[in-house]
């Protein structure tokens, strides 16, 4: 069983990108995992991320897309296992918010779907607007 409490499944190599970006910002890249769907069909996802979060014990998985392979495999993978949060449209402040938050990793993983959304901002002119 390793350290990690998550699961970070995306297109290409944005996972370990997400992953990296942890690492280096907090130094507790640790606890996540990365999972790139490159190459990989939905069984082979689904059967990869089933295999991870066996290893890792992991009850969180961070999604990018939506209706993505990575999100379609992790909620088919709720179905065997009800305690498994999914999170979509994972970003960086929201994984940030998470290795650092405290209490179950669900409640962690609500928290951090809060902070990630409310670092998105459109800036104009040099002046952030509302959403």
């Amino acid at each position: 069983m390793s350290s990690a409490r998550a699961i970070v499944a995306c297109h290409g190599e944005l996972a370990a990108g997400l992953v990296s970006a942890v690492q280096q910002i907090t130094g507790r890249g640790d606890a996540l995992v990365a999972l790139s769907n490159t190459g990989l069909g939905a069984a082979d996802v689904q059967a990869r991320l089933h295999a991870l979060v066996l290893e890792t014990g992991a009850h969180v998985v961070f999604a990018d897309l939506p209706a993505g392979s990575c999100t379609m495999a992790a909620r088919r993978l709720q179905r065997e296992m009800p305690g498994l949060t999914v999170v979509v449209g994972v970003n960086l402040v929201a994984l940030l918010d998470f290795v650092f938050a405290e209490g179950t990793d669900a409640v962690a993983a609500g928290h951090a779907v809060e902070r990630g959304r409310e670092a998105l901002h459109v800036v104009v002119g040099g002046t952030p607007s509302g959403r």
